[in-house]
């Protein structure tokens, strides 16, 4: 896919991201380096490449606001109700991994990957995950063959349950949590139509994360 291709602009910010998080084993800077070359890479192609459709415009912003919160109290719920719950088998084996957090204890004060870290996940993922997934994947599963016929919230039963599979493997031993966050932001996309509603409220989502890890050490939640 070349950076002319009309799904460029949705998908490169993902994949450039999910690249570089996946060399950087084989780089030896630490994540504390890495993590905010990651993020200021991936602002930039979204400055650059995506801005024409990336929408900050929210007009359900209340309901966008509550969603997002009531997803994030979904994702801590089963561990804060049930100590043990990620340590079942369906969530600690060599297909879904296990809970680790991937920033080291020598990392926790650093204050610039702090900042880094909080703004990439309250600001810079919400964006180009929604673009990805709920502007350019879910279109995509309706129509393969030009996803511009397919408008936002477009639905389809495969499209809809197939993104929502998918965006739960993408959250690998928090595949539980991350099925039902997707199956709500899915319908969110459906009800509202809008691309910057779904990005407000991931990005709730994601700033309450950032806040419970934080206030709470709860670093698990930083994968």
């Amino acid at each position: 896919m070349g950076l002319t291709h009309p799904a460029a602009p949705y998908v490169a910010p993902f994949a450039v991201f999910m690249f570089l998080l996946a060399g950087e084993r084989y780089i030896p800077l630490g994540i504390e380096v890495m993590y905010p070359i990651r993020i200021l890479v991936v602002s930039a192609l979204l400055l650059v490449l995506s801005r024409d459709v990336v929408d900050l415009r929210p007009r359900a912003w209340l309901g966008s606001v509550l969603l997002g919160a009531a997803v994030f109290v979904i994702w801590i719920g089963p561990d804060t109700l049930w100590p043990a719950w990620r340590s079942h088998w369906l969530f600690h084996n060599s297909i879904v991994g296990e809970v680790r957090s991937s920033v080291p204890d020598a990392v926790r004060g650093n204050l610039v990957f702090i900042v880094f870290r909080t703004l990439g996940c309250a600001v810079v993922v919400p964006i180009f995950e929604e673009i990805f997934w709920r502007g350019w994947l879910a279109r995509w599963l309706v129509d393969s063959r030009d996803f511009r016929n397919a408008p936002l919230g477009a639905y389809t039963p495969a499209a809809f349950w197939i993104g929502s599979a998918l965006f739960a493997v993408e959250h690998g031993p928090y595949w539980d949590v991350g099925l039902l966050c997707g199956i709500l932001y899915n319908w969110w996309m459906i009800r509202t139509r809008s691309l910057a509603d779904c990005i407000l409220t991931h990005a709730v989502t994601n700033a309450c994360l950032s806040a419970w890890v934080l206030a709470r050490g709860q670093w698990q939640y930083w994968m």
